[in-house]
């Protein structure tokens, strides 16, 4: 039987040697500056009006790195002791307000003319000869501040231009940090098709991607959403932050701004010793059902929920990666049962860059998976355990909702759509606690088995006299265990 896991040249192979390497840098570059009433119709019109209303925050590389080195570039999940979990298109939506459906984000990547682009489409070019980005500091000194009496056709070339520094600073910046590649501007000729392009998925692909490269040893920097990563971490995994009182704002990443921030800044082997000895228990699979998100979730933000769950191609230019949410069930109330093989893309496609390839068309060049994309509605994810569902495959975890077992199982966008009006009824009524008749288990802390283990207590005598004062169950102590990382659940055999 053929290994799911990859053992070779992955960066968890240098952490169980002991050995050191240095925490990954990485190069975000936000705006800087809150765009003028002016051009925000326009920004919603073209689907990042709420990308605009991101705040800026510090990013913890340390965290960042550490959370790397869970990552598998086979099933595109991180592996932690309470099990597989990922960066989903939900969290997209909810912590960036990203729309997710529409045509794939692609093209040519090499513009001809690029002077005339940018006069048509910004009204100035930095140059006349021949260039393919635009610098931050070009973009920020002439489109940070424009007269009162501005035309609607300036407003346009400054949200535009507002547009293109969200996109190669914030959502999908590559190791260079430092400018935006002129290859997004011919999609943003017109703003109201502008949110036809599914660029949740296009930023996904690119994140998904940055984490595969980073797995190498040799990786020393690391591009993609960044702010996407660390928030998704701190959301799921709060004990990463020594401040939780933050308020909770739309777009949910906006929690986590500069003031207060998450607090505390610890190295990566502190970091590493979080993850393994808290997230077995401590991982929150659901930290949108909590009431005081959900009531700053606007409506409009579920409108494509039905595509939250399905298995289907990333696609973002010469980029293609899989979404494989069939190994996280739970993080949509659904019961995990065994996935079956993961796709596996082939080795050239999942390397590939624009390198001596800047002439290509990639929406010819990946024709096959942009006709997957397009059938998207009908890749709805099966949420029903197939016959070799067993016990330890469908086990909840405590800070998972329990599903009802008096239901029969649906598939697909159904099921999904039962959970959710299932559990804002729960919400609705202040409570989300599981039904009495299930069975509450738990994990051992620190496994990284998903085998569940009957929780248990030792008996306590209590005399006829002191009935009155009964103390709490102690639990059976254990002996402790030296640490040893664990970065590949050794389970996943197929």
């Amino acid at each position: 039987m053929d290994s799911l896991i990859d053992s070779t040249n992955h960066i968890s192979s240098s952490i169980n040697e002991m050995v050191e390497y240095p925490a990954l840098k990485g190069r975000i570059h936000s705006v800087g500056f809150q765009p003028d009433e002016c051009p925000i119709p326009f920004l919603e019109l073209a689907g990042f009006g709420s990308v605009a209303l991101i705040q800026t925050f510090n990013l913890r590389y340390d965290l960042i790195s550490a959370l790397v080195e869970r990552w598998r570039p086979e099933t595109h999940t991180f592996h932690l002791p309470c099990g597989e979990c990922t960066i989903t298109l939900e969290d997209v939506t909810l912590q960036l307000g990203l729309p997710i459906n529409g045509n794939a984000v692609t093209g040519v990547s090499l513009i001809s003319r690029p002077a005339r682009l940018c006069y048509d489409l910004l009204g100035r070019s930095p140059s006349e000869g021949k260039f393919q980005t635009l610098k931050f500091s070009w973009l920020k000194a002439n489109f940070e501040y424009f007269p009162s009496t501005a035309t609607e056709l300036e407003v346009m070339q400054a949200a535009r231009a507002y547009i293109m520094h969200l996109i190669g600073g914030v959502l999908m910046p590559d190791t260079h940090g430092s400018e935006v590649h002129l290859m997004y501007l011919p999609l943003l000729c017109n703003l109201h098709n502008t949110r036809s392009y599914s660029w949740g998925f296009a930023m996904l692909a690119i994140l998904y991607r940055e984490l595969c490269r980073t797995t190498d040893p040799s990786a020393v920097d690391i591009g993609g959403c960044l702010i996407l990563l660390q928030s998704w971490a701190l959301y799921r995994m709060p004990f990463l932050a020594s401040i939780s009182h933050q308020s909770y704002i739309f777009p949910l990443i906006n929690r986590w701004s500069t003031n207060p921030g998450i607090g505390r800044s610890y190295m990566v082997p502190i970091y590493r010793l979080m993850i393994e000895n808290h997230s077995g228990e401590g991982f929150i699979w659901m930290p949108y059902s909590v009431l005081e998100v959900t009531a700053v979730i606007p409506s409009y933000a579920h409108v494509h929920s039905h595509l939250w769950c399905i298995s289907a191609p990333l696609i973002y230019f010469h980029t293609v990666e899989w979404y494989h949410d069939d190994r996280v069930l739970r993080q949509f109330s659904c019961r995990q049962y065994i996935p079956t093989q993961p796709v596996r893309l082939d080795v050239q496609l999942h390397g590939m860059n624009r390198r001596g390839r800047h002439g290509t068309n990639w929406g010819d060049e990946h024709s096959e998976y942009i006709t997957m994309w397009n059938n998207r509605f009908s890749r709805a994810v099966d949420s029903s355990p197939p016959s070799y569902d067993t016990d330890w495959a469908t086990s909840s975890r405590s800070a998972e909702p329990e599903p009802d077992q008096s239901r029969s199982y649906t598939s697909g966008a159904a099921h999904i759509h039962h959970r959710t009006l299932l559990l804002q009824s729960r919400i609705r009524r202040h409570s989300l606690l599981p039904p009495a008749h299930i069975q509450r288990r738990s994990l051992l802390p620190g496994s990284s088995s998903s085998v569940a283990f009957e929780s248990f207590s030792t008996p306590i005598h209590m005399d006829e006299e002191n009935v009155d004062h009964r103390s709490r169950p102690q639990c059976e102590r254990r002996a402790p265990r030296r640490y040893t990382p664990r970065t590949t659940p050794s389970n996943h055999q197929f």
